[in-house]
């Protein structure tokens, strides 16, 4: 809980605690604050065991820590039920890469004749040729190049 906290400042509250409520009523403070805190918990738990006991035996297992959206997503993720680990184990993104770098560049990739097996069976090529101008005429427009 106050793992952020140093010894500096830990110092700091607990002189500033003796001022404020002074060395005689220091004592039963702390044991207020205690005992108000042990009733918060008393209190929340027993919230927890009622709706437990209210939603029945079909969620035995429940838990109010996967209400958090964090832990309920990690928790589905790791569930090997819908196979994400094998999908994302087989997908090499550096090999992708090359694959794409390959094709942009216009050379044969030896990963894409195996792999790609596409409806066209030809390679697309993704480069621009480029045309020689006369001196005095200019480019054409490109509205997706400003």
């Amino acid at each position: 809980m106050f793992n952020d906290i140093g010894p500096l400042e830990l110092v700091t509250l607990v002189v500033l605690a003796v001022l404020v409520f002074g060395p005689d009523k220091l004592p039963k403070m702390i044991q207020d604050v205690t005992r108000t805190i042990r009733k918060i918990r008393d209190f929340s738990e027993s919230a927890k065991a009622d709706i437990r006991d209210e939603l029945g035996p079909e969620f035995k297992d429940f838990e109010f820590e996967d209400l958090n959206p964090k832990t309920f997503i990690r928790k589905q993720l790791d569930n090997d039920e819908l196979g994400l680990k094998e999908i994302r184990n087989g997908f090499d993104l550096k090999k992708e890469m090359a694959e794409v770098t390959d094709a942009v560049h216009g050379r044969e990739s030896d990963h894409s004749s195996s792999s790609s097996g596409g409806a066209s069976g030809g390679s697309v090529d993704m480069t621009k040729k480029r045309e020689k101008l006369d001196p005095d005429e200019r480019p054409p427009y490109d509205a997706d190049a400003t």
